[in-house]
């Protein structure tokens, strides 16, 4: 028998065009979005507890939110002298970081430079007034924790008078030390504060010897608006009280710590990344408190009485309904000038602004 050979070769085809209607098409696969680089610089080292802590809390909460959508790092103890500061910003930039976080005073200066050479990464810096189209500026109301330190503060003194260690004089700082002050007026008008300055945000044995020297002055209540757990073990070794600050301190503290001033850093950070994420970042300046969750009072001593707790509790309420304001005339200056009317209550323009002791803070404001 003969085949026609165009016969054949049709079969053929056919069967193999059957053969193939059961198999599925190759896709190629999708590529993998890159996370997003996110960097935070820090004045100081991460350590257990205080102002860059914090922030690395913050940080943690960012990978927690998001996981492999962002890839976070940081740099520790990074001087606040231009060189260094703007060295780390551009190398960060360089590296591919889409927003970064400078996270004290002093690198406002470098980040601000750097900035300008990276249109496309988006910066943020903590407590300073400069921005850009690609810088933002944000900070925490930490005056309001501070207050509220001072209300426990005015309660449990007996000496009348308390101690404040302090960083560099600028307005955060004083305002920090004028509201604690304030706030221990609350229970004992008389109250009067010492200060004394180390002119460093980190350095726990002027810390401590700072402590040291306020206690030998007759205070019995400390706050400090530095970075290590030294003055309130300071305060433990020497039989008085204190605060912890920025964390929650009380680990280090004993029977010392009565409360511990926090900033709650995470939801700020995990907004602005998010932000960039979905591209909606603007610049601004954002300045949160307790009425946004970033500032409280944590940890109260529990030999505290009912009346402190309650007393507490009101203003931070009041704090977070806005139906309380720290920063109402009638206010003196410790020169006795007026410096906030009657009934008025002071604008953010005041607040970034003061730069002088209230009543009951003595000395002077060093230049």
């Amino acid at each position: 028998m003969k085949f026609n050979r165009r016969i054949v070769l049709a079969v053929a085809a056919a069967a193999l065009a059957l053969a193939g209607c059961g198999q599925k098409e190759e896709v190629a696969p999708v590529p993998k979005a890159e996370p997003l680089k996110v960097a935070f610089v820090y004045v100081g080292p991460v350590g257990d507890a205080g102002w860059t802590f914090a922030h690395d809390s913050g940080r943690k909460a960012v990978e927690a939110k998001f996981g492999d959508k962002v890839k976070t790092t940081f740099v520790e103890s990074v001087p606040e002298s231009a060189a260094d500061a703007e060295r780390v910003f551009r190398d960060l930039a360089s590296q591919g970081n889409k927003i970064i976080f400078g996270t004290t005073f002093g690198y406002m200066e470098a980040m601000l430079k750097v900035a300008k050479d990276f249109p496309d990464v988006k910066f943020e810096h903590a407590t300073g007034f400069k921005s850009a189209d690609n810088m933002a500026q944000y900070d925490a109301r930490n005056y309001e924790g501070a207050y509220m330190a001072g209300l426990i503060a005015g309660k449990v003194s007996k000496s009348g008078k308390l101690g404040v260690v302090a960083s560099i004089p600028i307005p955060e700082v004083i305002r920090n030390i004028d509201a604690f002050t304030m706030g221990a007026q609350i229970s004992n008008p008389k109250i009067k504060t010492k200060v004394v300055w180390i002119n460093k945000w980190f350095d726990p044995g002027k810390e401590r010897e700072a402590a040291t020297s306020l206690i030998s002055q007759g205070v019995d209540v400390l706050m400090q608006n530095t970075d290590s757990p030294a003055t309130l073990q300071t305060a433990q070794e020497k039989g008085k009280f204190a605060f912890g600050w920025d964390s929650d301190m009380s680990k280090f503290g004993g029977k010392a710590h009565l409360a511990s001033a926090v900033i709650n850093w995470g939801g700020y950070y995990v907004q602005e990344v998010e932000k960039v994420l979905n591209n909606q970042w603007k610049t601004g300046f954002a300045w949160g408190g307790v009425k946004d969750g970033m500032i409280d009072i944590v940890t109260l001593n529990a030999t505290l009485g009912n009346d402190v707790k309650e007393l507490v509790e009101e203003k931070k309420k009041g704090l977070a309904d806005g139906s309380f304001a720290i920063w109402k005339g009638p206010l003196k200056d410790n020169t006795g000038k007026v410096v906030l009317e009657k009934d008025k209550v002071a604008d953010d323009d005041f607040l970034h602004n003061v730069t002088f002791y209230v009543d009951g803070v003595e000395g002077k404001v060093p230049n």
